[in-house]
């Protein structure tokens, strides 16, 4: 194809690629993403969740929007970044920065800043991955997704059994259970990049291991940014003599990253020299965790069936701040002990009670310091002094009672009420000088320093979050849903104890969301669909204004339209998608460079996007795909006066079974070597700026099975 006919295919994309893809949808009949799988196809009501109520049920049964990547899905994507996977399903768009980092959107705009983590509840096997309070907007690199045997998404606020940060959805990743499973793969790519992938399964008495083992190393496609990441999961199961079923495990995880920055300047992507550069060569991120738990089953006399999870966590986290005036090095651990009981009883055939008490303890720290005087303006030189600017402890508890009840009617109609209220409090201490002093205790110029300390002082915050769902079977194949729900969570601890300026307090309030959607699914022998229709409110959001004062000042709606699903077109072709439209608006008045950003787009919020899967069997042992994902433009500013202008990319996967132990992978991306934007964004001070997506590349990999 000529440069010119290529320019005019690429402009076509742009101009009718999403809506190619909502008629594509359409035709494929719906969004069961789970069925998109090589081999045997599980029906519907087969495929068992976890996140809605933390144990197993018929996904077909389950009121609440849940997605799921299953483990022939995983396996054929074989994601190096999670993003790779999780943007297959309706409503996600993960956005993926540099090396492992990413930032999320779940029904939302994509999230930046400290406390965006916030809105999510991401997960390992239902606990989440940092504590509430804690969170990271990279945490997803803690979870073990390589080596899971299922992705679970909630879309929209979760139900009664999950509270704080599962404002606007959930992932939780599904590792697989216990086994003497045992296989080995290596995968080769561009730029050095190596990987290793094990299961090793094996028996002790009446327990059974599995032991899931990952590592890769990268270079990195841009200057100075390759990255080592290692995880090492140990999983057990065990059933005693008095019919109680232990279930628990081990992850740890390691990353050492070099941090490639935004590339700065007006389409700095589509740019051979820029695309490849980093601003920040110095950057880097290191990361560790550490989560170990054991889920008791058991039932009482009685008729109470019974989920105890204990569990214990650790997160630290050393990165350097080149974003920021100086380059300061923060530090952030902590430490929790958690309990997450649950507990069930069928009240009759038709009516189940559930009811139980999270519980978590956390003690955190964080350290931010700057080794050098900074360099700029006379303002910065004088307001950001060297040495620490924050160093303080918080201990957090959270305590949340939760309950649940179903009941189901003979004429097709059942209903879900539930109610959570959850407690957190924090205690802070500061191990510095209070106030905005430098660390001797002096004063900076131009009226005090940029960072400022508050006081010793302690903050509670209570919230309750009702839960309705109401659904008819329509017929066998299909169902209604409706749902009504709340979702919250509170201040983070860095936006209540990080403060700057003359701010001394953050007078935070919870953030809040009231949720309501229609859903429509079905499923067949050869097909399976999902229509979700929603609309959020969302209020007290947590900014930081031009002072930089943290405060409740945003409210945000967030309405959308959500379509998957796939069709076997013949008995060697397949076809699934997933398209989301979407409106992320600012409802109340606000000024940004002078513009009043009522009823504007909420800034990285696409409009449209989604993905199309073209599956092809020739023979039962190999399986081709054949991927578009298409992302619509968006606004990169709240005033909406920048842009990201969106793409398309193509992606092709191939697996060959070669025989019962050996299987060989070929994964090619962005097939047409296409220039675009990972994540496209804008500052005062800088203008456009862009983390570029990587151009053509493969990765071939070696899975070998044996006993």
């Amino acid at each position: 194809m000529s440069n010119i006919n290529h320019k005019r295919f690429q402009t076509r994309l742009n101009r009718r690629g999403i809506l190619a893809l909502s008629c594509a949808t359409a035709m494929a009949a719906g969004g069961m993403p789970a069925l998109a799988q090589q081999g045997d196809t599980p029906a519907i009501e087969e495929i068992q969740v976890i996140s809605s109520t933390r144990r197993p049920e018929a996904l077909s049964t389950v009121n609440a929007s849940i997605s799921v990547l299953d483990d022939s899905e995983l396996r054929l994507v074989s994601h190096t970044h999670i993003q790779e996977s999780a943007n297959r399903m309706p409503g996600v768009n993960l956005n993926r920065n540099n090396g492992q980092e990413s930032l999320t959107s779940i029904r939302s705009p994509v999230l930046s800043g400290g406390g965006a983590c916030g809105a999510f509840l991401l997960a390992e096997q239902g606990i989440p991955l940092r504590a509430a309070g804690f969170c990271n907007v990279n945490e997803m690199f803690d979870s073990h997704s390589e080596n899971a045997e299922r992705i679970e998404v909630i879309r929209g606020p979760a139900t009664a059994f999950y509270g704080s940060n599962a404002v606007h959805g959930m992932i939780n990743v599904v590792l697989p259970e216990p086994s003497t499973d045992r296989e080995v793969s290596v995968e080769a790519g561009p730029r050095g990049t190596l990987r290793g992938n094990a299961r090793l399964g094996f028996e002790t008495g009446n327990t059974t291991h599995t032991v899931l083992l990952n590592g890769i190393s990268e270079e990195g496609y841009r200057h100075s940014s390759g990255y080592d990441q290692q995880k090492l999961s140990w999983l057990f199961q065990h059933s005693t003599e008095g019919g109680v079923n232990l279930n628990g495990g081990v992850t740890a995880t390691n990353l050492n990253q070099d941090t490639a920055s935004y590339v700065i300047g007006e389409n700095a992507y589509k740019d051979d020299d820029l695309r490849r550069s980093n601003p920040n060569p110095e950057a880097y991120r290191n990361n560790q965790s550490l989560r170990a738990w054991t889920r008791i089953n058991y039932q009482l006399d009685s008729g109470w069936d019974v989920v105890l999870t204990p569990y214990l966590r650790s997160a630290d986290l050393d990165f350097l701040q080149h974003f920021l005036p100086g380059s300061p090095t923060e530090k952030n651990q902590h430490e929790s002990i958690g309990l997450q009981f649950a507990s069930y009883r069928d009240l009759s055939p038709d009516t189940t009670l559930s009811a139980g008490l999270d519980l978590e303890y956390t003690e955190g720290s964080l350290l931010q310091s700057q080794d050098s005087p900074t360099v700029g303006s006379p303002f910065l030189e004088a307001t950001i002094p060297e040495g620490r600017h924050y160093d303080y402890d918080v201990d957090a508890t959270q305590i949340a009672p939760f309950a649940q009840l179903q009941h189901y009617w003979d004429n097709g109609w059942d209903v879900t009420v539930g109610l959570r209220y959850e407690r957190m409090h924090y205690d802070y201490v500061n191990n510095m000088v209070d106030g905005r002093v430098r660390e001797d205790g002096t004063e900076c110029g131009f009226g005090g320093c940029r960072y400022n300390r508050p006081a010793d002082r302690s903050d509670t915050f209570g919230n309750w979050a009702p839960k309705l769902g109401l659904r008819y079977q329509i017929t066998d194949n299909h169902q209604a849903q409706f749902r009504l729900t709340r979702g919250y969570r509170a201040p983070q601890s860095t936006e209540l104890y990080r403060l700057q300026n003359e701010q001394t307090v953050a007078e935070l309030d919870s953030v809040e969301i009231d949720s309501a959607e229609v859903a429509l699914e079905g499923y067949g022998d050869r097909w399976a669909y999902e229509a979700t229709l929603y609309w959020m409110d969302k209020d007290n959001e947590i900014i930081t204004d031009s002072d930089r004062i943290n405060i409740n000042n945003m409210h945000t709606r967030h309405t959308g339209l959500e379509l998957g699903g796939s069709y076997q077109l013949t008995d060697d072709l397949r076809l699934a998608a997933a398209y989301n439209y979407a409106r992320h608006s600012y409802e109340n008045d606000q000024l940004s460079e002078g513009i009043n950003i009522n009823g504007n787009d909420v800034s990285s919020a696409p409009r449209q996007f989604g993905s199309t899967q073209l599956q092809w069997t020739p023979v039962e042992s190999v399986l081709t795909e054949l991927q578009w994902v298409a992302m619509g433009s968006y606004f990169t500013n709240p005033s909406n006066t920048a842009k990201y202008d969106g793409h398309n990319i193509l992606n092709l996967r191939t697996r060959w079974q070669a025989s019962e132990q050996l299987t060989l992978a070929l994964n090619i991306l962005n097939l047409t070597d296409r220039k675009y934007a990972e994540r496209g964004d804008w500052t005062p001070f800088d203008g456009d700026r862009y983390f570029p997506g990587e151009p053509l590349r493969a990765f071939f990999s070696v899975n070998w099975k044996f006993n």
